[in-house]
């Protein structure tokens, strides 16, 4: 009888399947240990992470998230779709509804071009070939963040933030035109999109309240994470450089990166606060994966053209920060 044995991808598949659900097992164990050692300083940043949501987040967050999901579903954005269609599929092969999507989402942020992506997905206005690439290039954030918060409020300089917003937009928009590339042609058209739900108002409100409090349920948690390792003595172990704290802070939740970085109003820190906002951060990608895998976009693929976004985003932001800072 012969040995049949697995192939090295089917065994490096394998190894994933149990690895990370084990990883993540014990983190989460060690995470609820470290919790009930000083429950009164981790619900103290639960609390920050909630104030931090309610402020920054929850009054641009909300409106979008609900305008977004209506505008998409209404006849004027199909017109629309297929005006810019050509332009979509010259530049990045993707469709006009996705493009239009991807606009939106520069103007209102994350996680809402996610739940847009999501959303037209369900509705039958995407193609499956140009999931991928669609998914990369709806995935940003916006000026409310980038000019209002980062730039003007964060390092004290409007023109600044316009300078994060130009990099960062540029940064996911010339990845994801290189990306076509190496895509394969369209077949056609995308699917005919199925007809409004005559509850579309009470559904966009429903979905857009349910999304906003699991963004600040997010936001909560991985503040509590940067509370923890904290306590750990992890950003004393980086010698208290403000740089590797707001690089490490930022990979958790990117918000509290570039409040860290903007401890030293120079250059380099703008432009690590360009990458981070680029890539998103744990809290972000968690809010965004909790969509996109729903909608059949690879995980690991879809990181590794978010770092690469963020690394494009980087070089092009540090020269031009030297001219404002």
């Amino acid at each position: 009888m012969s040995d049949v044995r697995s192939s090295p991808p089917e065994r490096r598949k394998k190894f994933f399947r149990t690895f990370f659900p084990a990883l993540a097992f014990f983190l989460a164990l060690f995470a609820a240990a470290l919790f009930l050692t000083d429950p009164e300083t981790f619900a103290e940043s639960i609390l920050d992470g909630i104030s931090l949501w309610a402020v920054c987040v929850l009054p641009a967050a909300f409106p979008f998230l609900f305008l977004t999901a209506l505008i998409t579903a209404l006849p004027p954005f199909a017109a629309f779709s297929r005006k810019i269609s050509p332009l979509a599929e010259k530049l990045f092969r993707v469709s006009g509804a996705g493009a239009g999507a991807a606009l939106l989402s520069s103007v209102s942020g994350y996680p809402v071009g996610a739940k847009l992506f999501l959303d037209l997905q369900s509705g039958g206005k995407i193609r499956k070939e140009e999931t991928l690439r669609l998914a990369c290039l709806v995935t940003t954030s916006g000026p409310p963040f980038l000019v209002g918060t980062v730039g003007a409020m964060m390092f004290q300089s409007a023109a600044l933030g316009w300078v994060l917003l130009f990099s960062h937009l540029a940064g996911v928009w010339l990845v994801c035109f290189a990306m076509r590339f190496f895509a394969k042609p369209a077949p056609g058209a995308p699917p005919l999109p199925k007809p409004a739900d005559p509850n579309l108002l009470y559904d966009s409100l429903w979905n857009a309240v349910v999304s906003v409090l699991c963004v600040g349920g997010f936001i909560a948690l991985f503040t509590c994470f940067g509370e923890m390792l904290a306590s750990l003595g992890l950003f004393r172990l980086l010698g208290g450089s403000v740089y590797a704290e707001g690089i490490v802070r930022g990979l958790l939740e990117m918000t509290t990166g570039c409040n860290v970085l903007c401890g030293d109003p120079a250059p380099l820190a703008a432009a690590l606060s360009c990458a981070l906002v680029t890539f998103g951060g744990l809290c972000v990608l968690c809010q965004e994966i909790a969509y996109l895998s729903r909608a059949g976009v690879p995980t690991l693929p879809f990181l590794g053209v978010k770092f690469l976004q963020a690394l494009v985003a980087f070089a092009i932001c540090y020269p031009l920060a030297c001219l404002v800072l």
